[in-house]
């Protein structure tokens, strides 16, 4: 088996000894619909970069900010400063857990400065946290989607590709009447390339995908346990005010 192997290296070389590989060379012989595929996963290659570039940079600052908001908020809720820590909040726009904590202070404060809004304030405040949370998750995966379908569709892409690459290089056979390496480079090499192209785009889109999604869910988590801690802080609130009474 291996000599055999030898055997087909050598006839190859010796077939293809005059054959570039030069990918200028390789795009000047492409066929029509061979470029387009190519350009297509270029533009499919150049928006999956996009949106990993724009969520890494959006994560990371929310992150970071929300690292710095957490502490700082709470510290004003442990005085009862509920203005205060809507200020606190204001100042982090690019928080996730500030834009959640924001919406439920807010809706609480206006309950307690104005007896003419309707329902009760513990649950308006639930609510407001909850809405919150679902325009937060939207624009957190806001891009993402688009990678789970550069993913998946790339290496069909890549695939038409290749058929259009096979059957160039049967032309090629049949213009040439040989069945030389020489009579099916340029379509061989068609194929290759843009097989080699689409799972090129497609594998760094699904990893990111997976690794956005996770980092999402994690997000949800920590939207969640915030909105549970300030719903028990504002029972706290109201249990004291009415004790107070």
């Amino acid at each position: 088996m291996f000599l055999q192997m030898q055997i087909w290296a050598l006839f190859l070389l010796q077939e293809g000894a005059a054959v570039s590989f030069d990918l200028r060379s390789m795009w000047n012989q492409m066929g029509f619909l061979a470029k387009v595929v190519v350009l297509v996963l270029f533009i499919m290659s150049a928006w999956s970069i996009g949106v990993m570039i724009d969520r890494v940079l959006a994560f990371n600052a929310a992150r970071n900010q929300s690292r710095a908001f957490a502490p700082a908020v709470a510290g004003a809720l442990r005085e009862g400063k509920l203005d205060e820590a809507i200020k606190i909040a204001d100042r982090f726009k690019k928080s996730h857990l500030a834009k959640v904590v924001v919406a439920g202070l807010q809706e609480f404060r206006a309950h307690q400065m104005s007896s003419e809004i309707p329902g009760e304030e513990i649950e308006a405040s639930r609510r407001a946290l909850e809405r919150a949370e679902a325009i937060v998750h939207a624009e957190l995966k806001r891009g993402v989607s688009a990678l789970a379908t550069i993913g998946s569709t790339g290496p069909f892409v890549g695939l038409l590709g290749t058929v259009v690459g096979i059957i160039n290089a049967f032309k090629g056979i049949s213009t040439e009447k040989s069945t030389g390496l020489g009579a099916v480079a340029g379509g061989i090499s068609e194929a290759l390339v843009t097989t080699a192209f689409g799972l090129f785009v497609a594998i760094p889109a699904v990893m990111m995908f997976n690794y956005f999604t996770n980092r999402v869910e994690s997000f949800d988590v920590e939207m969640s346990n915030s909105s549970s801690e300030l719903i028990d802080y504002f029972l706290k609130r109201t249990q004291k005010a009415n004790a107070g009474k």
